[in-house]
């Protein structure tokens, strides 16, 4: 129970952009860059010297977003220089439209160094569904990010084999706390995915165990191409994500922090030094921790059959390449 209390009041983050050396040359892609948690993290990357690169549902947004990150104040003691930030038109609930958006990312880069899979919603009104009828909170938070990594592996491979650290090439996956404190003993009941349960909490619930299954399944699959996969809990930070759940965000409010201390989190899981090969499909705690209390069930539910566990991340990737097969 220490290690949950510590993830709501969590230390002081040890890695911040006084960490950072020059980005330089460096690509980086964040999903829902346009406020909250992605925002701070994009100013972050973006006054190291790092070519970055946002997500928005809608070209007036993402640009709103770049002037103010370009208009913003770098830190005091900042040294390299701003760097670029640019934007990709990206909707992950319409699963038909994702290969748009990587197609012209692609026409833009040819290799990522970090992909923050930073995007996602919680708890629309009851009911609601993407484009393809699948329940919104699993196509958006899993099923588009899925996707949308793997039509962007081809740069994410490039990016590995001339990177001069193995390990530094990453994909982040945003879960969040409630995987720990809510999922099920299996981690996921496989029937709630085809017939989600009338239970927002829940169906988030879901699809944040979800984002940690596809990123140890990620890091399992792809570790020997020299990239890491890391899931996180980014911290309980005052974002857009909560504005559909207005009593959460009421009865919450005096647990949430400003969005950057959460962006620490990703900015952590991204770019530490304390994250490589060795310890692929790890977990980030805030704001800035890897997790060494991870749930029995859990740990159970990432491993394969072949190693003593359940395969329940296996199976949900599987489940996942079945929902998206017919858009790539």
């Amino acid at each position: 129970m220490g290690v949950q209390f510590s993830q709501l009041f969590p230390p002081s983050p040890t890695f911040t952009e006084r960490d950072l050396p020059s980005l330089k040359d460096k690509v980086f892609l964040i999903t829902g860059g346009t406020s909250g948690i992605g925002f701070e993290l994009a100013k972050i990357l973006y006054h190291a010297g790092g070519k970055v690169y946002i997500t928005g549902r809608t070209e007036a947004k993402s640009t709103q977003a770049i002037q103010a990150i370009r208009d913003s104040a770098p830190p005091p003691q900042a040294a390299h220089g701003p760097g670029q930030i640019d934007f990709i038109i990206l909707n992950l609930d319409d699963l038909a439209s994702i290969k748009l958006s990587t197609d012209a990312f692609k026409e833009k880069e040819s290799r990522i160094d970090v992909l923050w899979n930073n995007a996602g919603v919680s708890q629309p009104p009851l009911g609601s569904i993407s484009n393809q009828g699948y329940e919104l909170q699993l196509a958006t938070n899993c099923y588009g990010p899925f996707l949308f990594t793997q039509l962007l592996l081809p740069l994410l491979k490039a990016g590995a084999s001339s990177a001069p650290e193995p390990g530094s090439v990453r994909v982040v996956w945003l879960s969040s706390q409630v995987a720990e404190l809510s999922s099920p003993p299996e981690g996921l009941i496989l029937s709630e995915l085809t017939s989600p349960p009338e239970d927002n909490v829940k169906n988030y619930t879901n699809s944040k165990v979800g984002n940690w299954f596809l990123s140890a399944e990620f890091a399992r699959r792809y570790g020997d191409r020299r990239i890491v996969s890391v899931a996180l809990n980014p911290g309980a930070a005052n974002s857009n994500l909560l504005r559909n759940a207005k009593w959460m965000r009421f009865f919450s409010y005096p647990l949430l922090h400003n969005p950057v201390q959460a962006a620490y989190t990703e900015l952590y899981a991204g770019l530490s030094g304390d994250i490589s090969l060795v310890n692929n499909g790890c977990y980030v705690i805030p704001w800035g921790r890897i997790h060494q209390g991870v749930a029995a069930n859990l740990l159970n539910a990432i491993k394969v059959i072949e190693d003593g566990g359940t395969g329940r991340a296996k199976e949900f990737w599987e489940f996942c390449e079945e929902r998206v097969k017919d858009y790539y």
